[in-house]
C-alpha cells in the first residue's frame, strides 16, 4: 500500500489482537493506523446473513467466556462503543446418552449437585481456583513470566499441567463428571491424554462460574465495531480492503505489529535470513475445524430440557468417546462420531432470527487441512440427542478447513488457534527473538493467536506484543 503519512506504530490486521495493540499504543499519545485487507474489521469476530436474511450467524467465535474475564476488555469503556454481553441461563451443557445432561452452571455449588457421588470432589477441585480467578486471571492471559501470585498459580498448575484424562480420571468416579470435564478439555484441541490438555479445560471451567459463557448482542462483530470506535476516539486510523504483501510497503513507522501467525510473517518479511525464514516455517499447527451454521425452524428439540437453556451444548457423550473423537483427528482420521460443539445464539438474544425462528452452529475438529464435508455427520450427532433436529432446519452453511484458511489466512489448515498450545509451545513459544513477541527484525512484532496466551477473543496478545513495543522502539 502506499502512504503519505509516518506513524508511530502500523498494526496489520483489524482483528481483536490487532485493534487491542492499537489501542494500547494510541493510548500513550501515539499516532497508529492499522491496516486490514478484508473490506471489514473483524478478524474471527465477524457476524453476517450467512443463511437466509435476517438470521444473524457468527463467521468465527461466537461466545466469549475470555472476553468477558480479559483484563484488557475490561479496562476499556466498550460499553459506551455499544458492545453488550448477554449470558444464558446456563453457560454449559454436555449430552449424556440417557437422554440427561451435565451442565456447568454459574454456581459450584449447583454444578457440583448435578455430579451425584462426584459432587464432593467437584467443590474441592473448583471452589478455590474459582475463589483465586482475581489473582489466576492476570498470570494465565499473559506471557510465562516470574509469578504475581505464586501460590495461587502453583494450585493451579499442579492441576492444569496434566492430562485431561489424567485429572478426570483421578478426580472423579461418575461419567457426568468426567464427560464435563473431558468436554472442556477439548477445547485445547489437543488429544485429551496430551499434557497440558487439562490447563484450558480448567480455565473453561473456572471463567464459567467466575464470569460465565457470554454472547454479545447482535453478534460478535459487535465487539470489534467497539475496539474500532474506541480506538478513533484516541486518534486512531483503521483502512480496510487494503491486503499487504511485504510489510516493506507499510507506512514508515517506527514499530510494525502483526495480527498474523509465523507463516505468514515469514511470506511478508523480505529482509528475513534463509534460516530464519524456514524456523518461522516450521512453526506448528494443530487440527482444524469444519463448521456448520443453521438457520432454524424452531429451538433445537433436545431431549435434556437443560440443554433448551444452555448457550453452548457440548455433544460427544462420555470421556470415552470425546477422547476417542479428539485422537481420531491427530490421527489423520475424520471421526464417525465427532466430538461437536454446539452454540445457540439465539437462546438468549432474539436479534439473531426472525420472530420464533433461530439460529445455532456446530463445529468439530478434523485433521489440519482438511476439505471433507462433516455436515452429516455433525448433524447425525445433534440429532442422535435431539430428535427432529433436522426436520427444524431452513438452510446451512458449512465452511471446511480449507475454506477456514481460504476466509482468515491465519487459520492455517483451519487450525483457529494459531498453531499447537502444548507443553512445548507453553515453555519455547516462538522461534524468534527476545520475547514471545519479538521478532527477529527489532521494529517488528507478533501480536496474534499463536502469541501468549494464545487464543481466544480477548485482546491480551495485542496488549501484550503492544506493551513490548512501547518498551523497546517507541
Amino acid at each position: 500500500m502506499r502512504a503519505e503519512a509516518s506513524y508511530d506504530a502500523v498494526v496489520v490486521g483489524a482483528g481483536p489482537n490487532g485493534l487491542a495493540a492499537g489501542i494500547t499504543i494510541a493510548r500513550e499519545g501515539y499516532r497508529v493506523i492499522v491496516v486490514e485487507g478484508k473490506d471489514t474489521i473483524g478478524g474471527g469476530t465477524r457476524t453476517s446473513e450467512l443463511t437466509l436474511p435476517g438470521f444473524w450467524h457468527d463467521v468465527c467465535s461466537a461466545v466469549h467466556p475470555t472476553g468477558v474475564a480479559s483484563p484488557f476488555f475490561r479496562s476499556l469503556p466498550l460499553e459506551k462503543y455499544g458492545l453488550e454481553w448477554l449470558h444464558p441461563d446456563i453457560p454449559l451443557a454436555h449430552t449424556l446418552d440417557d437422554g440427561g445432561a451435565v451442565i456447568l452452571d454459574r454456581s459450584v455449588e449447583v454444578t457440583a449437585e448435578g455430579l451425584g457421588a462426584d459432587a464432593v470432589s467437584y467443590r474441592k477441585l473448583m471452589l478455590p481456583l474459582v475463589s483465586d480467578w482475581g489473582k489466576l486471571c492476570s498470570e494465565v492471559m499473559g506471557p510465562l513470566r516470574i509469578p504475581r501470585h505464586p501460590w495461587s498459580l502453583a494450585r493451579f498448575g499442579l492441576r492444569a499441567l496434566r492430562s485431561t484424562r489424567g485429572l478426570a480420571g483421578s478426580r472423579f468416579r461418575g461419567e457426568r463428571a468426567r464427560a464435563l470435564i473431558a468436554g472442556m478439555g477439548a477445547h485445547s484441541i489437543l488429544p485429551l491424554e496430551a499434557r497440558g490438555s487439562a490447563a484450558v479445560g480448567l480455565v473453561m471451567c473456572i471463567t464459567g462460574h467466575a464470569v460465565g459463557w457470554p454472547l454479545a448482542r447482535g453478534g460478535s462483530q459487535r465487539i470489534a465495531e467497539a475496539l474500532a470506535a474506541y480506538l478513533r476516539s484516541l486518534g486512531g486510523e483503521i483502512v480496510t480492503g487494503e491486503y499487504v504483501e511485504s510489510i516493506d510497503d507499510l507506512p514508515e513507522a517506527r514499530a510494525v505489529l502483526l495480527d498474523m501467525t509465523p507463516r505468514q510473517f515469514a511470506a511478508m518479511a523480505p529482509r528475513l535470513q534463509a534460516k530464519l525464514r524456514r524456523k518461522l516455517l516450521q512453526y506448528r499447527y494443530g487440527p482444524g475445524v469444519f463448521k456448520v451454521d443453521w438457520a432454524l425452524d424452531g429451538a433445537i428439540p433436545w431431549k435434556a430440557p437443560e440443554c433448551g437453556g444452555a448457550g453452548t451444548v457440548h455433544v460427544g457423550g462420555t470421556l470415552e468417546e470425546v477422547s476417542a473423537s479428539e485422537a481420531a483427528v491427530w490421527r489423520g482420521e475424520h471421526p464417525t462420531r465427532p466430538f461437536v460443539l454446539v452454540a445457540q445464539q439465539s437462546v438468549v438474544d432474539q436479534s439473531r432470527a426472525p420472530a420464533g425462528k433461530h439460529t445455532a452452529l456446530g463445529y468439530c475438529h478434523v485433521p489440519n487441512g482438511s476439505s471433507v464435508d462433516m455436515t452429516d455427520r455433525i448433524e447425525a450427532q445433534v440429532e442422535r440427542f435431539a430428535p427432529g433436529f433436522r426436520d427444524r432446519i431452513l438452510a446451512r452453511w458449512s465452511m471446511s478447513a480449507v475454506d477456514m484458511e481460504r476466509y482468515n489466512p491465519n487459520y492455517v489448515g483451519g487450525d483457529i488457534a494459531g498453531g499447537v498450545h502444548d507443553l512445548k509451545h507453553l515453555f519455547a513459544h516462538l522461534p524468534l527473538g527476545r520475547s514471545p513477541y519479538s521478532t527477529p527484525l527489532r521494529d517488528v512484532y507478533l501480536c496474534s493467536a499463536s502469541t501468549p496466551p494464545g487464543a481466544g477473543v480477548h485482546g491480551m496478545c495485542g496488549y501484550h506484543a503492544a506493551r513490548v513495543a512501547l518498551r523497546q522502539v517507541l
